[in-house]
């Protein structure tokens, strides 16, 4: 049987990344299936270039060119594969759009994800990034993935260990990284729901929206509304969502910001450890002339005006301006507070 594999050359990247960055791409193919994918791959060795696995693009800031083949991950499929009394486990395709398998899943009454609804991205991004929400990580539904070695085309397994997740990274951000290309992953969801609505802003919504009895809809729709509330829609304003990381300091470090800034936030955490807001900080320091950063804009590239962790472009804003914004807010969150910053966003 004859691939129907599509080839492009000098693709525009404009409209298959979130920050609306408008770089060419030297190879461009979307892969529907495993098939496909290792044939891109194959191209990519013929051409002698590292591929570059390209998910929902909401992750990504494009500050140059692609000189590479750009493989779009498409595949789709999502499948209830095995259950048992208590849990169901639910296997989606890495191209699948995530709010659309949070869905899928509310929709079948199978609980663990409405807390990660509207996080934007593909399923293959998800557990790359171990991605969280409001109280929820994706470890705390993982079971396991399928991911193809971009070097010798084989098939490999990954559980939660293997993955060796850690706040918004794993493995495949770190040593495996542009090693593997995820094929599909695998969740272990609850058919009896354990409710998270402690962290955020998740309770109080519930009670605006009038809930007398808690359901995994109603819980997502509170995380669907705080979110469209904060955060911009990247169909709107070009943004990969939150792009720091929210730091972690030791409970002296902590208590010593606390005298000096009384109004700092900070989550206790495991091991003497306090997660800080890392929006709060960028709020509360700014440019050279007082003001903060929340809001503040530099030609097209800008801090959003409602969540200072996002930062945005209102037009035409280059990818190494949206960068160069960044560590002027990093040095100043280091200057201000000592504590230095980690971009969520992947640079390219």
């Amino acid at each position: 049987m004859m691939s129907t594999l599509q080839i492009e050359k000098n693709k525009s990247l404009l409209t298959f990344n979130t920050f609306k960055m408008d770089v060419m791409a030297h190879l461009f193919a979307e892969v529907l299936d495993e098939d496909q994918l290792i044939e891109a791959l194959n191209i990519a060795d013929e051409e002698k270039v590292v591929p570059f696995i390209l998910g929902g693009g909401s992750n990504i800031l494009f500050t140059k060119n692609v000189n590479s083949i750009v493989i779009a991950n498409r595949i789709p499929g999502i499948e209830k594969i095995k259950e048992d009394e208590k849990h169901v486990w639910v296997r989606a395709g890495s191209g699948v759009v995530w709010h659309a398998l949070v869905e899928y899943c509310i929709e079948h009454g199978y609980a663990g994800i409405e807390n990660l609804s509207l996080i934007p991205g593909n399923v293959g991004a998800a557990p790359m990034q171990n991605i969280g929400a409001y109280g929820v990580e994706l470890k705390d539904v993982f079971d396991h993935l399928t991911a193809v070695d971009i070097r010798d085309k084989t098939k490999h397994h990954f559980d939660a260990a293997a993955c060796a997740f850690g706040y918004r990274e794993s493995i495949f951000k770190r040593t495996l990284k542009d090693k593997f290309v995820i094929t599909n992953v695998t969740f272990k969801l609850n058919k009896i729901p354990h409710f998270q609505i402690g962290y955020g802003a998740i309770s109080q919504e519930l009670e605006k929206m009038g809930v007398q009895e808690l359901s995994i809809r109603s819980v997502a729709n509170a995380v669907i509304n705080i979110r469209r509330s904060k955060l911009p829609d990247p169909a709107l304003i070009g943004n990969a969502g939150s792009f720091f990381k929210n730091p972690e300091v030791d409970a002296i470090t902590f208590t010593t910001l606390k005298e000096q800034f009384n109004n700092i936030v900070g989550y206790p955490l495991p091991n003497d450890k306090v997660k800080l807001a890392a929006g709060w900080l960028i709020e509360h320091c700014g440019p050279e002339d007082g003001k903060s950063w929340k809001g503040y804009r530099m030609n097209d590239a800008g801090c959003h005006d409602k969540q200072a962790l996002v930062l945005v472009n209102h037009a035409h804003a280059r990818g190494d301006e949206i960068f160069e914004l960044s560590n002027r807010i990093i040095n100043s969150v280091y200057k201000t507070f000592g504590v230095s910053l980690e971009r969520e966003v992947n640079i390219y």
